[in-house]
């Protein structure tokens, strides 16, 4: 008894050891645009831009493949960005009014982000300077509040301009501060005229720069309109600016002698500050937009060039009543001057220069994407970006990933892709800081998402970088609202502003029964089939010309004359009958309407049988796409299945897509508040995103299911959730056949034997099979084993030497996955062999399941096949195959992330990705063999900061405040609590992180 204990546990480690070398869970890397980005930086020395976001999270993008992120412990917005000129250090300020040094850091080779510092600021009495009073016991907070930063050029420094109109001076990085060389409001008011400040007070400051020619000299912009010149060296104001107008930012040219200001009514300004006297003359005063009212201009730029005058920036200032809704950036050139024109808020924008006279490329970070503009080729076209590319220009509706894609295959997509992006810029992408160090990916893989405007994106998510590939639009095939000649990127000869449309974000839908719901792609044959929301089924061919066809529509009646069923939701897509011209790429050459047009709720396609099969709530059929007919149609309605008719996938839909633009209106009418205004918006953004999430659940969840047996009356029992065509037996065990299986959310399982006779006659069927669960739990997912236990391979996988021929000597068995268990069935009796119940105790429901091969991270030869398995509690597990054993468990998502949880889609090599914002991806592994993670070095510069360096503040983000009433004009001094810890690893691939950070990554923040 001893021995066979003994032995038991020596075979237990021996498989300990196995699923060690198997398994291995990481979240590796986030693809896609930032969720809420509210502050942009840029370090023209390490060539790195860092985007900071309202959940405190920070990310750092070099060249591509070079990226980072950390994440503040505080639940508080990034408002503004500072690297530290020629050194790798940045520091970021929080609307909470704390400061962290962050500092990228070599590591075995690698760098890796650490925060290795942060202070807090408060107020407190302290002894006065001479020429100081003292500070009340009980200044308010506000007085403190930091409003400007200057990383000053030394690299020593950080000045800190606040809401009370102070600067303290602090040395970095340990925050300390240097109270001698604080810049006191009271000195300021003292040094101009008295006519000019003894009315009120100064107000905030707003903008802190240092002279580019004279490192010693720093402008103080305050809110009121002063600009005040101060020496650090002498500590005194040694020139001033008195503007009338509220001030909004400042500029200092390169050779030191002017200044730009720009304010609150549209207007910018250009001082002279050459000479010995007192008080600068203003030059020049321009409303470029008047002469009606205009909003503020937010932030001006002017930068020299080689030859001719220089470049102007600047955005805001439009007309209020005519375009106070646009969100643009003016650029003037010599006689060019144009009016871009954003699809979202601007955050920030900062110019990236070739040299010191050569602006080569215009940055604008707004709301919901990243803008580049070749500023050096005629028409100021478009870079494309190879990163923080918007993957919801059009809300994703859907995902489908197929792993190692053929290059010939992967070739043509590219070429298709080539011909769309020719208005985009030749130049390469300007940004590019850091080293690559990550490996080239092992094979090519795709990722391809379907969005709300009947668009199909193809995306290279081989690597770290999810490259955009190709983009094919269903919506051509169709009668849609949209008017052909209605085209938003063409301004009329003449028009002012001249407006130029840039960036692809467009979340509006012509027509939400575009909607692309389900994607399946043959990568040997080139087949195509994409699903939509008003129950129409496309099915595509690969084409390297362009060609003018008609698509012929097969209508598909689900409900086989039922009495008493009456559709009330939205009607057919109404198709073009004449011939429609579709350039090279995937071409539609085959369509059917399933009527009712209920939502596509399950599709697959098998290439080599020419078959396509799909399901919605009222049944499923099968379609022959070579002859262009329907082989099967099935109606799997029960009579209580009135639900069903009532369209409320389609009709949540749009009650959802309403209140979003409601909610959008609400924001773009607060939008044109101040601009320290954040918590208002903050408080918005959050409403907004619990109401989606709470819409997504009514949608993607519509029955609430219970643990006991669920009777037949149940809400959408006849729903049809998967489909699989399989090679197996099903009459006898020395017969396979061709066969076709559909589980639908009442727990039944449908099977039929398929007959293909030839290529010239049509297929057919004969029912062969039908199983019900006994506690009638939904069936997630169909699986035939071989006699060897492995998964049947893909349609002409085999005929591509890509995998051995299925064993069809032993015995085939059927996995049968419902909400609540595995069930493995012997073939082809259908008797039950064995089965995985998931626990019932936590309410956990199978969500998401995917077959995958998980190779040995210490053998290549050693691999074992698995089913990669996610939960409505966002718990991932694998279980083995084919004893259908759990293996590792994991918890990934928050449980109350059900539009994250909906989302996910797994690879077929152990990887997946799930939607952690409408614009991100969240890339992950269980697998310890394949794992895409960044691996970057980012080296300190060889420059060392001089006192004639320019620390170029233009990728400083101004995210402004609100600002409260404003305090008295005490004199204040900060105190600093510096916190020394423990540095908190934040690689750039969080793999395996040694951070203690629980907060998750897009946790609500709390009003």
């Amino acid at each position: 008894e001893r021995m066979k204990r003994f032995r038991r546990h020596g075979q237990e480690s021996h498989r300990d050891r196995i699923k060690q070398e198997l398994y291995q869970f990481n979240k590796t890397v986030e693809h896609g645009f930032p969720h809420q980005p509210s502050a942009l930086g840029f370090s023209p020395s390490l060539q790195l831009l860092a985007i900071g976001t309202r959940s405190g999270a920070i990310k750092l993008y070099g060249a591509p493949g070079v990226e980072f992120m950390g994440l503040h412990d505080e639940n508080a917005a990034v408002t503004q960005i500072h690297f530290l000129p020629h050194l790798v250090e940045l520091v970021t300020l929080l609307d909470d009014n704390s400061l962290h040094m962050w500092t990228l850091k070599a590591h075995k080779g690698v760098s890796e982000l650490l925060e290795i510092g942060q202070r807090h600021t408060h107020t407190h009495t302290h002894t006065p300077l001479p020429h100081q009073t003292a500070l009340p016991a009980l200044a308010p907070p506000s007085v403190t509040r930091v409003t400007a930063v200057l990383a000053h050029s030394s690299g020593e420094l950080l000045l800190l301009g606040t809401e009370g109109g102070h600067v303290f001076v602090v040395e970095v990085p340990g925050f300390r501060e240097l109270e001698e060389r604080n810049i006191s409001l009271e000195i300021v008011t003292h040094s101009i005229p008295e006519e000019y400040g003894g009315r009120r007070s100064l107000e905030h400051v707003e903008s802190l720069q240092e002279n580019p020619a004279n490192p010693q000299q720093v402008l103080i912009g305050y809110g009121r309109g002063l600009m005040v010149i101060w020496d650090l060296d002498c500590q005194s104001a040694v020139k001033h600016i008195l503007a009338t107008q509220p001030l909004e930012s400042v500029w200092w040219t390169e050779d030191g002698l002017r200044v730009l200001s720009s304010h609150s009514d549209g207007s910018y300004c250009r001082w002279s500050v050459a000479g010995l006297d007192t008080q600068s003359e203003q030059e020049k005063s321009e409303v470029p937009y008047g002469h009606f009212p205009c909003k503020a201009i937010s932030k001006v730029i002017q930068l020299p060039t080689k030859q001719g005058p220089p470049f102007l920036l600047f955005s805001g200032g439009m007309p209020r009543a005519s375009y106070g809704d646009r969100h643009c950036i003016t650029v003037i050139h010599s006689k060019t001057h144009v009016a871009l024109d954003f699809t979202s808020r601007i955050i920030d924008f900062f110019v990236i220069r070739d040299g010191p006279d050569q602006p080569s490329a215009l940055v604008v970070l707004v709301e919901e994407e990243l803008v580049v503009i070749d500023l050096q080729t005629e028409g100021w076209p478009v870079i494309q970006t190879p990163y923080l590319v918007p993957l919801h220009c059009s809300a994703i509706t859907c995902s489908h990933h197929v792993s190692a894609i053929p290059l010939k295959l992967w070739e043509r997509v590219l070429s298709a892709g080539a011909l769309q992006n020719t208005h985009y810029s030749k130049k390469p992408w300007p940004i590019t800081g850091g080293l690559n160090l990550s490996p080239d990916p092992p094979q090519r893989d795709l990722l391809l998402t379907g969005h709300e405007d009947g668009t199909v994106r193809f995306w290279d998510a081989s690597g770290v970088c999810l490259y955009p590939m190709y983009k094919l639009s269903t919506a051509g095939v169709f009668h849609t609202d949209a008017d052909p000649n209605d085209n938003m990127n063409q301004c009329t000869e003449g028009e002012w502003p001249p407006f130029r449309k840039v960036g692809c974000f467009d979340p509006y839908s012509d027509d939400p029964r575009l909607g692309i719901q389900k994607i399946h792609l043959c990568k040997y044959s080139g087949y195509l089939t994409v699903a939509g929301t008003a129950g129409q089924i496309l099915v595509l061919e690969l084409n390297d010309e362009s060609a003018e066809q008609a698509v012929e529509a097969t209508v598909a009646d689900l409900l086989q004359g039922q009495e008493g069923f009456r559709w009330k939701g939205h009607t057919r897509l109404e198709v073009r009958e004449e011939p429609v011209l579709f350039p090279p790429g995937f071409q539609p050459f085959a369509l059917v309407q399933c009527q009712p047009p209920a939502v596509v709720t399950a599709l697959t396609l098998h290439s080599e049988w020419k078959l396509v099969a799909f399901g919605t709530s009222h049944g499923f059929g099968l379609y022959d796409y070579q002859q262009k007919n329907n082989v099967l149609v099935r109606c799997t309605l029960n009579p209580s299945d009135q639900l069903a008719m009532e369209g409320p996938l389609s009709r949540v839909k749009s009650i959802k897509k309403s209140l979003r633009q409601s909610f959008r209106r609400i924001r773009r009418s607060r939008v044109s508040l101040r601009k320290h205004h954040v918590n208002n918006a903050a408080k918005l953004q959050d409403a907004n995103a619990r109401l989606e999430a709470e819409l997504a659940e009514m949608e993607l969840a519509p029955v609430q299911r219970k643990i006991e047996a669920r009777s037949s009356d149940d809400s959408f029992t006849g729903l049809v959730r998967t489909l699989y065509f399989a090679d197996t037996f099903l009459s006898d065990s020395s017969h396979n056949t061709p066969s076709l299986w559909a589980g639908t959310n009442g727990g039944s399982v449908f099977a039929y034997q398929l007959r293909l006779p030839s290529v010239e006659l049509p297929p057919t069927l004969s029912p062969a099979k039908e199983i019900q669960l006994m506690h009638r739990a939904p069936v997630v997912a169909i699986l035939v084993m071989d006699g060897h236990g492995s998964p049947l391979p893909e349609p002409l996988e085999v005929a591509h030497d890509l995998a051995r021929s299925p064993d069809m000597q032993g015995s085939h068995h059927l996995l049968v996955i419902s909400e609540e268990q595995f069930k493995v069935f012997t073939l082809p009796k259908v008797s039950a062999k064995m089965k995985l119940k998931l626990t019932a105790i936590d309410g956990s429901r199978v969500r998401r399941v995917g077959v995958a091969w998980f190779g040995s991270s210490c053998s290549e030869d050693y691999g074992e096949s698995g089913l990669t398995v996610l939960t409505n509690q966002g718990d991932l597990h694998v279980v083995s195959l084919p004893g259908v054993k759990m293996q590792v468990h994991h918890p990934c998502i928050r449980r109350e992330d059900v539009s994250g949880i909906a989302s996910c889609v797994f690879t077929k090599h152990g990887q997946g990705f799930y939607l952690i914002s409408p614009s991100e991806f969240e890339r992950f592994s269980l697998s310890a063999r394949c794992v895409v993670e960044p691996r970057s070095l980012v080296e300190v510069p060889h420059q060392t900061p001089t006192s004639l360096s320019r620390a170029q503040p233009d990728g400083a983000s101004e995210y402004r405040y609100e600002q409260p009433e404003r305090a008295s004009k005490n004199h204040l001094c900060v105190a600093f609590t510096f916190i020394e810890e423990p540095c908190r690893v934040v690689p750039g691939t969080r793999r395996g992180t040694a951070t203690k950070r629980v907060r998750s990554r897009h946790t609500p923040r709390q009003p």
